[in-house]
């Protein structure tokens, strides 16, 4: 069984694979507080992930090779992470008659009955919850399935690294992870809102008492903007990101292209909520991060609150960690957004 649930060890690199680029995070724990050790964000030929799908893991491979370069230090353990999208989450009742070797054999016969794949295709893992509230003689089993192609290329791009894949993750429960550092007080929050704007979706997350109750995907991002650009003016899509990242573009372009894709981000994270407050949830969000590489955008979160009457913020989960020496805390705070799912990961190798 794959360990999406396994107990969680010190000191790992946090990787995240995205549609355009790879993110890597090195934390270290001292006490109850974390330090940045180091990080990196390197670009992805455009062939490397379709679709959230790793079709070349050797390019992923090389971009991680160089990621580590960057973060320094010794790292030899990685933890990643499968799209939302691409797994099956399941809450099954169990007889606590059935242990070990038992309970897992039971796991596998209710599995097969929803999972709608063979299940040597599938990669799956398992946690007790602890007994059902109206019935102690039956334990709650979380269940976590997942086709094993979309494990079995991650964790072949991190190996060939040089990495250990150690834990592949949900990178909704690695985001929820991040939400203490976000909102210290969160545990009393009634709801808190993560939009994550990547490179091709928009991703929605809703927490209520640092529990994910709400995950919705659609398809828009940083992309749209890269490509008419590149469309428009010629210039190269690497060459395309970096001006943006840096704020490095033409005033044409900003007035033409730029600023009208804003708006754009801004019906696109309402259209989000919206989606989410017609599905009859958990009540009204008190306040909204935003996350991802896009959310960068100057002015974004102000036009959000306004437009949606919430408050709004970008999200820096390294606000009260620690950071390294060797990091520049000014491009840290820049590139923060779009480490978020990354650090999530690298918190999975301490017990929080």
């Amino acid at each position: 069984m794959l360990s999406f649930l396994k107990p969680k060890s010190a000191g790992w690199v946090g990787v995240d694979i995205g549609s355009s680029s790879v993110k890597l995070v090195a934390l270290s724990q001292h006490g109850q507080s974390y330090r940045i050790d180091g990080y990196a964000i390197v670009a992805l030929p455009p062939t490397a992930v379709v679709d959230g799908n790793v079709e070349v893991p050797g390019e992923v491979s090389d971009a991680i090779e160089r990621g580590l370069k960057l973060c320094g230090g010794k790292l030899s353990h990685a933890v990643t992470a499968v799209p939302s999208s691409a797994v099956i989450t399941k809450r099954l009742e169990i007889s606590n008659a059935f242990a070990g070797l038992d309970l897992e054999e039971q796991v596998q016969v209710e599995a097969d009955q929803f999972i709608p794949y063979p299940l040597d295709e599938v990669a799956l893992d398992f946690e007790v919850l602890g007994p059902v509230d109206k019935a102690p003689d039956l334990n709650e089993i979380l269940l976590v399935a997942c086709r094993r192609d979309d494990t079995d290329t991650r964790e072949d791009a991190i190996n060939g690294s040089g990495l250990k894949c150690e834990i592949i993750d949900i990178d909704t429960y690695a985001i929820e992870r991040t939400l203490p550092l976000l909102e210290p007080n969160s545990q009393d929050a009634p709801v808190v809102g993560i939009v994550d704007i990547g490179a091709a979706t928009l991703t929605l997350n809703v927490f209520k008492g640092r529990k994910i109750i709400y995950n919705r995907e659609q398809a828009f991002g940083g992309n749209d903007l890269t490509n008419m650009i590149h469309q428009h003016n010629g210039l190269e899509i690497a060459e395309v990101e970096k001006q943006l990242h840096n704020g490095e573009l033409d005033s044409e372009i900003m007035e033409n292209l730029v600023l009208p894709f804003r708006m754009t981000v801004v019906q696109q994270v309402s259209r989000a909520l919206q989606f989410y407050y017609s599905s009859g949830s958990q009540g009204q969000l008190n306040k909204l991060y935003l996350a991802g590489g896009t959310s960068g955008m100057d002015d974004l979160p102000a036009m959000v609150e306004e437009e949606i009457g919430v408050s709004t913020a970008v999200a820096n989960p390294f606000l009260n960690v620690e950071v390294d020496a060797k990091i520049n805390p000014t491009r840290l705070e820049k590139d923060a957004p779009g480490l978020l799912k990354a650090c999530g990961l690298a918190l999975r190798s301490f017990d929080i």
